[in-house]
């Protein structure tokens, strides 16, 4: 009974979401009319009907009442951001013709904000549908997010929840209406820069929306095969590159400029070492790829530039088949990738701030072996000195989820190669393994329409874990299997 009442708390919380979400994802429809898409009117049209309907029905079913703890707040995010994938799928199912798995691996990627694609051709898919890729993943990286706070008092998902579940732990914002309202703005604000920079290079409206909704969400997806490639634009590679900044930036600082007018962008540690890996990464590429691959400087600067904010953001744009390069190189931009953006941004990875923080920590536990047991060794974070308890709390959570999220690597490895014999080395595979996890979707070749069964699955596995940073979908099987402690 415990378990059920415990369960029954996560489907209310999964009701109103998706009763919330239902019209939101009625934008696709206006697509498919400006168009002319008459046949993409049904396949897109079962995606809002089908979350009102679930969304009713789940929050007319027996609950328990009690109020939302961390647990199942957790929960009911991480089924949700499956659920989305499954139903999200349906119009390529029926648009497309996929299969079932094809068409949730195409979901899972637009809501986690990964490039990677089941999609054969994207130069005859109908724009409905090519939109609609470009809208989730959108809608998947900060839209999402004001979609639940703002829903957060009558689901009991409160604000520090739900930005603990994107790997946001720290406060952004006083109130849940300001947060809804204040993510809205800025997120608006920096979509419509990015179109408008976007247009400077001389590609249409169409191209431009679609390009700066998966840019500022560090998504990835494009129109085209072809990729970033298809454009042969160096203006548009160039302007790109602060777009995808843009969207791994932490959104607390631009909520301080938008209501506070505090232009303090570079007063964040975050930012200081996002361009210092920045700035370390494209040396380090771009030496790599005169070295191993003679290529000339500009060139090599270019690409080593480009690629580097690409992994770094996780937005998985691509201007270079990877299959050229070194292995180490390969490597260092599975590091690059695995880092990730900020916390507090649209990005994936395990975030700056936390390997910042475990670096501290590191150093803090070396200190302490050197002195007494009498002698107190302080924490200091950004000058505040943290408390004793509040430190290896935060140092146990924090190398929690660095541990797990190198074991799932680690494993969905292991499983591709076990059950694949494939031509790609294991650096190759263990990249991809990497990009998915980080929801990033740079590609070697090996994630493609033609990959196995099984390797399809345990890469949409993959992208859901690593969006969700691991922990909820942990809290998910154990409430599954468990129940409630």
């Amino acid at each position: 009974m415990r378990r059920l009442g415990y369960l029954s708390t996560i489907i209310a919380d999964l009701g109103d979401i998706f009763t919330f979400i239902a019209p939101v994802t009625c934008v696709p429809l206006i697509v498919a009319v400006l168009f002319s898409e008459w046949n993409m009117l049904l396949p897109m049209a079962t995606v809002p009907v089908l979350f009102f309907i679930t969304g009713r029905v789940l929050k007319n079913l027996p609950h328990s009442g009690q109020s939302s703890r961390l647990s199942t707040s957790l929960c009911s995010v991480a089924l949700f951001w499956f659920a989305c994938a499954m139903v999200s799928g349906i119009p390529f199912m029926l648009g497309l013709h996929m299969g079932f798995t094809d068409a949730v691996f195409e979901g899972m990627a637009g809501w986690t904000g990964t490039s990677f694609s089941m999609i054969r051709s994207l130069d005859t898919a109908p724009d409905t549908l090519l939109f609609w890729r470009s809208y989730m993943q959108w809608v998947g990286g900060i839209g999402i997010i004001a979609f639940t706070v703002a829903l957060a008092s009558s689901t009991g998902l409160f604000r520090s929840k739900i930005f603990r579940n994107e790997g946001r732990e720290e406060p952004l914002m006083p109130s849940i209406v300001a947060a809804g309202r204040s993510l809205w703005k800025i997120y608006a604000v920096l979509t419509f820069c990015a179109i408008g920079l976007i247009l400077f290079t001389g590609l249409s409206l169409w191209e431009s929306v679609n390009l700066a909704l998966s840019a500022i969400s560090t998504g990835g997806f494009t129109l085209h095969n072809g990729g970033i490639l298809y454009y042969n634009s160096v203006a548009l590679e160039l302007l790109l590159i602060p777009i995808m900044i843009a969207g791994a930036l932490p959104f607390k600082l631009y909520f301080l400029i938008l209501e506070h007018r505090r232009w303090s962008l570079f007063g964040d540690e975050q930012v200081k070492l996002f361009f210092l890996f920045l700035g370390a990464g494209t040396v380090v590429l771009t030496y790599d790829l005169i070295f191993f691959s003679n290529l000339d400087t500009i060139p090599a600067l270019m690409q080593g530039l480009f690629m580097a904010v690409s992994a770094l953001t996780s937005t998985g744009f691509q201007i270079v088949a990877l299959q050229t390069w070194a292995s180490v190189t390969l490597l260092f931009l599975a590091m690059l990738t695995f880092i990730g953006g900020t916390t507090g941004s649209t990005s994936g990875g395990i975030k700056i701030d936390r390997v910042a923080f475990a670096y501290r920590a590191l150093l803090w536990w070396f200190r302490r072996l050197y002195v007494s047991g009498k002698v107190l060794v302080p924490l200091k974070i950004e000058g505040r000195v943290i408390p004793k308890a509040t430190a290896e709390l935060e140092t146990a959570k924090n190398m929690l989820i660095i541990i797990l999220s190198v074991v799932t690597i680690f494993i969905a490895s292991l499983a591709v190669m076990q059950y694949h014999l494939t031509t790609f080395s294991i650096t190759e595979i263990v990249f991809q393994v990497v990009s998915a996890f980080s929801t990033c979707g740079i590609n070697t070749g090996y994630v493609s329409p033609d990959m196995p069964f099984i390797s399809k699955w345990i890469f949409i596995v993959v992208m859901w874990v690593g969006r969700l940073e691991v922990i909820p979908v942990v809290m998910l099987f154990f409430a599954l299997l468990r129940g409630p402690d």
